[in-house]
């Protein structure tokens, strides 16, 4: 057992002592002194014993390499050390088994003595290379922690132009913020600009239904003023009877014309209604937005808006013409929406319909075209589609080619010539049915029409 006792006094002091780079293990120092004091008083021993003892002394000497090996393994502060003693823990074991089984069972050893020798040679191997593996790791360990403090030279180097690079920073920023001031002010011209031309674009969506609202609501009113001329010459004539003497007075005509007066106040009441009602529609197209969205019926607001686009454009030029229809299906549900905002996209789609038809039409005037076969038509359309409502806009119009159609939603963009659009419908409209969580999608061929799609969520 002389060799455990060497091996235990001579790793002690190798884990003993740290590696570079490592603090010390002082807090285990009493705990290696005590090892390494047992360990040399039973080499000791073993050295001056009697043969007899010799057994005691083999059991002894396994108590300081115990206690070492427990505190390398179970320590965490020596999880980097564990390789060192894995190296040796193979010849440490074969020794005191050969030890033990030498003293106890001597004519058993005396017998496999060489495969004992043979275990031994192979385990000093092991730790022979486990050495030379360990000197690699620790010669790699060394070279990495050198690297370490090459990288901090450098960090402090590139502290330092940091600290430069900021002087020059701030100097810069400095400049940057007047920049930055400027072109701030520019902005917000710009924005005044903007606001400006978008103010504009709703202004002429406004008197374009204001036109048609003036041509519908001029109907109702020419009803109430024939009916009540009608009444007046009515109540003349009623006068005129009962100026009469009874006995000459016709009752029956004059309960006829009582009758006709009273079906005409009625008639004036209902067109008097359906005028304050268009009125009232007006009202709420150019109030502004409150933002609430309310329950509202799609079909009701298309129609509506389909007939003051087509009244409006006729009020603005007598000589248009052009023929619209609306397939709206029955029984859709009522949608949250802003209908001032969806109005005003209405609107624009239709009015913009109603010109590319418009120009279609003066394009085969123009070439001397005289098929009478093209009708300018505008269809809008509504039906339920899944989770959703679907409402198209389709004209046999100008139609676009491919890169008009990549640049319709952009902001200024226009086809019309300069000074009858702003360029700001169709991103308005976008934006519109965007802020409602809808699409928009647009679908043309040149010289054949269009079709836009709005999909709007229930």
């Amino acid at each position: 057992m002389v060799l455990v006792n060497i091996l235990t006094i001579v790793l002690t002091l190798v884990f003993k002592k740290p590696r570079k780079g490592e603090l010390p293990p002082t807090k285990w120092f009493p705990a290696f002194n005590l090892i390494l004091f047992v360990a040399i008083a039973v080499l000791l021993l073993t050295a001056g014993i009697d043969k007899e003892y010799e057994l005691l002394t083999s059991f002894a000497s396994i108590f300081p390499i115990s206690g070492l090996i427990y505190l390398i393994l179970t320590k965490p502060e020596f999880a980097g050390r564990k390789q060192v003693l894995y190296s040796w823990l193979p010849i440490i074991g074969i020794q005191i088994v050969k030890h033990l089984v030498e003293l106890i069972f001597p004519v058993f050893y005396a017998k496999r003595a060489d495969y004992f020798e043979i275990a031994s040679i192979f385990a000093l191997i092991w730790a022979i290379a486990m050495w030379i593996n360990n000197r690699k790791q620790a010669k790699k360990l060394e070279i990495d922690r050198l690297k370490a403090i090459e990288r901090e030279r450098e960090l402090e180097i590139t502290a330092k132009l940091k600290a430069e690079l900021e002087v020059q920073v701030s100097e810069r920023t400095s400049e940057l913020v007047q920049q930055k001031e400027e072109l701030q002010k520019a902005i917000d011209d710009l924005k005044s600009t903007q606001d400006q031309l978008i103010h504009a674009e709703k202004m002429a969506s406004l008197g374009e239904l204001t036109a048609g609202i003036a041509h519908e609501i001029q109907n109702p009113l020419n009803f109430v003023n024939n009916f009540s001329e009608v009444s007046n010459e009515l109540i003349v004539e009623l006068e005129e009877e009962r100026a009469k003497a009874p006995e000459l007075r016709d009752e029956g005509l004059v309960e006829e014309i009582l009758k006709d007066i009273k079906e005409n106040l009625t008639k004036i009441n209902l067109h008097g209604k359906r005028a304050d009602g268009i009125v009232k529609g007006m009202l709420l197209h150019s109030r502004t937005s409150s933002g609430i969205k309310v329950a509202t019926d799609i079909n009701e607001l298309l129609d509506e808006y389909l007939r003051l686009s087509y009244h409006g454009l006729r009020a603005k030029d007598k000589s248009f013409n052009a023929d619209f229809k609306a397939y709206l299906e029955e029984g859709l549900p009522m949608i949250d929406l802003i209908s001032q905002d969806i109005g005003r996209v209405f609107l624009n789609l239709i009015n913009n319909a109603f010109y590319a038809v418009n120009e279609r039409g003066a394009q085969l005037k123009k070439d001397g075209d005289s098929k009478e076969s093209f009708k300018p038509t505008v269809e809008v359309s509504t039906k339920k589609s899944g989770n959703s409502i679907e409402i198209r806009v389709k004209d046999n119009g100008i139609g676009m080619s491919e890169a008009t159609k990549q640049k319709i939603f952009q902001p200024f963009f226009t086809t019309k010539p300069t000074g009858q659009g702003t360029g700001l419908g169709m991103s308005l409209s976008y934006d519109i049915i965007k802020a409602h969580g809808g699409e928009i999608s647009v679908h043309s061929k040149e010289g054949v029409g269009t079709e836009i799609c709005i999909k709007l969520p229930i």
